[in-house]
């Protein structure tokens, strides 16, 4: 049901991440129409109000990388306490046996239903294996993004080259498809799914994985799509130095010439990671909109690097956040991944570069503009209303002075209340119409069922 046909009052907020809105917003039919000014009421018609007073409202958080199919092996005994090749060298074996189409639906219904508890309204996730039987990974994504009221880009991840292919290559034979079967099912899937109209609830983009395990002919070919539908390109780049090495070993040039090489330097594009780019790559990367997907947690984890967030920023890069894979984070929380942005960016730049305030835009229009859209990430009239709402209820935040640094100073991490397009997908921080209980339980078995099939 649309709550907020009709108009509803968000009234009298804590705290609101937005000028001009002290006393709230009115959203009708899906969108923000009015921001209302402190000791003001609204001046377009509205039906009902909701009290705000006991939270904190901020646009909706847009996660921009993923791999949800993760949520099966988190915190693997085989994984644990390894840097990034050690780690995918000991997990694709193991994902590479396959994963049946009803225990994928559950990672992604668990993963989707954790990042919309944190605040979380729009989500893409690079979803790259597509072993035999799990040719429908897409669909099955689009279904569940749909059953939750998560809006959702579909990153069509691919895996065309294998270990033995090149000098990097990691991924086994059994997680490979052709390139032209590739390219099929991403034309597919854009005809299916790929809305470019204003508030549209799903839309596309193409990811092949790395530079290390695809073709160079499908990189070329995801851009020629990329170009006739407008979609995004999405891919992994210079996570590690090791990966910086590779492309100059490989191709002969740096990332970014790769990139131009493939057609991929373009505003389009945004890229997982990018932490080992060198000044003049950061320029061009910068001279040409491309966005940047800052993993924070993942980054420490398996102790990658550190993004250069606040020059790709100030060359002209858009900066999003994601919490990456649920086998390198180990979670699906981007509202804890902010404050992991804040205290890594004071590391690298110092406690007046970084503020509270730049890691919520990173969350929010900065992640938005990385997927292409302008229509959400930001309270403002015209905009979707995609919200999240939370309160300061707990022992952690008894004393805070300012709610809205407080919300990442102070460790926020479970929505109260989330929103999007006028719907309450979260409320008294229970998802809508999702049993947790059973959900949790679906999700250990199937855990539990894809490790004793090993």
């Amino acid at each position: 049901m649309v709550e907020t046909a009709a108009g509803l009052w968000i009234k009298a907020p804590l705290a609101i991440l937005a000028d001009g809105a002290s006393n709230g917003l009115v959203v009708r039919d899906g969108r923000i129409v009015e921001l209302v000014p402190a000791d003001a009421v609204p001046t377009v018609r509205y039906a009902r109000s909701f009290d705000a007073s006991r939270h904190v409202v901020i646009p909706g958080l847009v996660n921009t990388h993923h791999h949800m199919f993760q949520t099966l092996t988190r915190a693997h005994p085989a994984a644990i306490n390894k840097s990034l090749w050690p780690w995918i060298k000991a997990l694709y074996p193991i994902w590479a046996r396959g994963m049946r189409p009803d225990a994928f639906r559950t990672a992604s219904q668990l993963a989707m239903t954790e990042l919309m508890l944190s605040g979380c309204t729009c989500a893409s996730d690079h979803q790259y294996l597509f072993t035999p039987g799990l040719e429908d990974a897409m669909d099955i994504q689009a279904e569940e993004a749909g059953r939750l009221g998560l809006r959702m880009t579909l990153t069509r991840g691919a895996l065309d080259l294998m270990a033995g292919d090149g000098e990097q290559a990691v991924a086994p034979r059994a997680v490979i498809q052709k390139t032209d079967a590739i390219l099929a099912d991403c034309e597919r899937i854009l005809g299916r799914y790929h809305d470019r109209s204003d508030g549209a609830m799903l839309q596309v983009a193409l990811a092949p994985n790395a530079p290390f395990d695809v073709s160079f002919e499908l990189m070329v070919e995801t851009a020629r799509l990329s170009a006739q539908t407008g979609c995004g390109l999405h891919t992994h780049l210079v996570e590690t130095r090791a990966e910086a090495d590779f492309v100059r070993s490989e191709h002969g040039c740096d990332a970014v010439d790769f990139l131009e090489q493939c057609g991929w330097l373009n505003e389009r594009v945004w890229l997982a990671h990018g932490i080992h780019f060198g000044d003049s790559e950061v320029a061009r990367l910068g001279k040409h909109g491309v966005g940047i997907c800052h993993c924070p947690t993942s980054n420490m984890v398996l102790a990658s690097g550190t993004c250069r967030t606040k020059d790709l920023e100030a060359a002209g890069c858009k900066i999003g956040l994601g919490v990456d894979g649920s086998a390198s984070n180990d979670n699906s929380n981007l509202m804890e991944s902010l404050r992991h942005a804040l205290m890594l960016g004071r590391l690298t730049y110092g406690a007046e570069a970084i503020t509270h305030l730049d890691v919520l835009n990173w969350a929010t229009e900065g992640s938005a503009a990385c997927l292409g859209r302008s229509d959400i990430g930001r309270i403002a009239v015209g905009k979707q209303a995609d919200l999240a709402f939370f309160t300061l209820d707990e022992l952690r935040f008894s004393g805070a002075g300012d709610a809205l640094a407080a919300l990442v100073l102070c460790g926020a991490h479970h929505a109260d209340r989330v929103m999007v397009q006028g719907r309450w997908t979260v409320e008294d921080g229970q998802p809508v119409g999702i049993d947790l209980a059973r959900l949790r339980h679906e999700h250990g078995a199937a855990a539990k069922a894809f490790a004793e099939s090993l």
